[in-house]
């Protein structure tokens, strides 16, 4: 997806307008600078399967888990590291990034899909006690290579060679029938953080705000545990004095 559409900047004014009547000020005119802003934000496809697996793999426990009713959902805690983006069996996650340019007359906007490349999933085996399988057909209904058929009062039954681990039977089989043995590849590097230690001032608030502890100061000095940093927005958007910046790799597929 590569999207630019306009918005008339006099519609935005009256949206800021409609917003101040809380503030009591019956004379506030808001004035709108030109600008560039850019954001990055992350949503789940009505195409999730349910698997849940972007819910165990979030390292901030930022996504609300599938229901059969209801895909998974991203909340408002998430630090847009993409770990969900790159474990998503069936790229029903997307990152967008989102500039928009504030003219004189309108303000455009530009949305970008971007491509995030995708762990390694394999099934190791997978079994259906027939003792608890109801024949609902709920694992069907999600299951993203049609790898599982079940007949009129039968034992659900699953083709292993279709397949591919990612678990959405289990998730949403009320009965716990299915167990699954499956293979997750770590993490792929598609970011970098690098550090100018000259520029930094040691005001902390990287160590203050990191969401898994993988920056510090000790005396005065950063202290970064790359093997704990997950790459995600919030010490290089927070820090005052650009001492922090997270960089996309080149090499990103």
């Amino acid at each position: 997806m590569d999207i630019t559409f306009k918005k008339d900047k006099k519609v935005l004014k009256d949206e800021v307008m409609r917003k101040s009547l809380d503030l009591d000020n019956n004379e506030f005119k808001p004035e709108i600078e030109e600008c560039q802003l850019e954001d990055k934000f992350i949503t789940i496809s009505p195409e999730c399967v349910r698997c849940n697996l972007c819910v165990e793999e979030c390292p901030v426990s930022s996504i609300a888990e599938a229901k059969p009713t209801k895909p998974a959902k991203i909340l408002e805690n998430c630090v847009k590291c993409e770990i969900c983006a790159q474990t998503c069996p069936v790229k029903s996650i997307n990152v967008i990034e989102s500039t928009a340019y504030v003219n004189e007359e309108d303000i455009k906007y530009h949305l970008k899909d971007l491509k995030i490349p995708h762990r390694t999933l394999q099934m190791k085996n997978i079994d259906v006690n027939g003792e608890k399988c109801e024949s609902c057909r709920t694992c069907v209904k999600f299951c993203p290579t049609n790898a599982i058929k079940v007949e009129n009062g039968e034992t659900a039954v699953i083709d292993t060679s279709a397949c591919v681990g990612c678990g959405a039977c289990v998730s949403v089989c009320p009965e716990n029938a299915i167990a699954l043995e499956r293979e997750l590849g770590p993490v792929i590097k598609t970011k970098e953080l690098s550090i100018n230690r000259e520029a930094c001032v040691s005001c902390q608030v990287c160590e203050e705000n990191c969401p898994v502890g993988a920056i510090r100061l000790e005396e005065g000095e950063i202290v970064f545990l790359e093997d704990k940093c997950i790459l995600c927005d919030v010490c290089s958007n927070k820090c005052p004095v650009g001492a922090l910046k997270l960089k996309r790799l080149s090499n990103e597929s």
